[in-house]
């Protein structure tokens, strides 16, 4: 199992060996590799289980890389990435031949960011290579936002884990694919949608996949713990079914008892919610319960992004045989 520490200039070597490094960005843990090295890539997808028709995000240092990497940016692309990065903002470019194929699942674009976390930008900087980086967790379970959380799910598939502590957003990066005349929201996320209407006017909200995903975190079931998750709304009365019933509340504890409760935010704040949201879940999810009951955030600002996550981690649930 691989140690937790800080030491990126051994980190920076393993990633340009081929190596895979899981590191702490300001959304969640990514699980990184050489996104120039094509058998480092294929990595990631081996020790995520993770299909090959979803494509990764390849994290850059700076905004500068990106047209120094892709060429002349179209104009709303370069606008995004001017107003938000380093920031939660992943955007689609078009793939440059030095990407290999794999890390895009074989599409002619490219999802694309720069982390606003001062030591993934150093690690990615050592490095000297541009960083492929999914969230560092099993395909389709908890996103980590904590190192604990990276060594439990990964083990020993990982050669170096970053220990940050908790991540600040909480929550994965928004995706946008701005190259056409308006720009679409491929997945919510930590930057709100209002955010991005400021920036640059109005935007079309697509999140989800039919087919092969253009972006990653879009699949109709994801970021979904071990327990059957299901999505409650209002008081939910006390059973006496003998169920062991974990509560996942946005404001306040249920009136009703339950094994386990985690409160997202006392104060009511969707910002908050969001960054306590996958550590939350991974509590839950250990707490020895056979279902967790969720209260969506209001559908406002990042709210939007937890009621998508918890959406998708609700996807396959299904009510038990009358």
């Amino acid at each position: 199992m691989p140690a937790e520490h800080d030491g990126i200039a051994e980190a920076a070597d393993v990633l340009r060996a081929g190596g895979l490094v899981a590191f702490p960005t300001e959304t969640v843990y990514g699980l990184g590799a050489n996104a120039l090295d094509a058998r480092a890539a294929a990595r990631i997808f081996e020790a995520k289980a993770r299909p090959s028709f979803d494509p990764l995000i390849t994290h850059l240092a700076d905004a500068a890389d990106l047209p120094a990497l892709v060429g002349v940016l179209p104009p709303t692309v370069a606008a995004l990435a001017e107003r938000f990065w380093p920031g939660p903002l992943t955007l689609i470019v078009d793939r440059p031949a030095v990407i290999p194929p794999i890390v895009t699942s074989g599409l002619d674009s490219m999802a694309v960011r720069v982390p606003d976390e001062a030591s993934a930008r150093a690690l990615i900087r050592a490095a000297g290579v541009p960083v492929a980086a999914p969230s560092a967790n099993r395909f389709g379970q908890l996103s980590p936002t904590r190192a604990e959380h990276v060594v439990r799910g990964l083990g020993a598939a990982v050669d170096v884990v970053l220990d940050g502590g908790p991540t600040r957003c909480g929550i994965e990066s928004t995706i946008v694919d701005a190259r056409g005349p308006q720009p679409v929201v491929l997945r919510l996320g930590a930057l709100a949608v209002e955010d991005l209407v400021a920036a640059v006017g109005p935007v079309t909200i697509r999140p989800g996949s039919s087919g092969q995903p253009v972006a990653p975190g879009t699949l109709a079931a994801h970021y979904a713990p071990r327990t059957p998750l299901r999505l409650v709304r209002g008081a939910v009365p006390a059973s006496d079914d003998g169920v062991r019933r974990g509560y996942l509340a946005f404001r306040a504890a249920p009136a009703a008892d339950h094994a386990a409760v985690e409160v997202l935010s006392p104060a009511g704040d969707v910002t908050e919610a969001a960054a306590r949201l996958f550590d939350a879940l991974h509590r839950l999810d250990a707490a020895g319960v056979t279902e967790i009951l969720a209260e969506p955030a209001p559908d406002e600002g990042v709210g939007r992004a937890v009621n998508d996550r918890l959406g998708r981690a609700a996807a396959t649930w299904s009510p038990p045989p009358a």
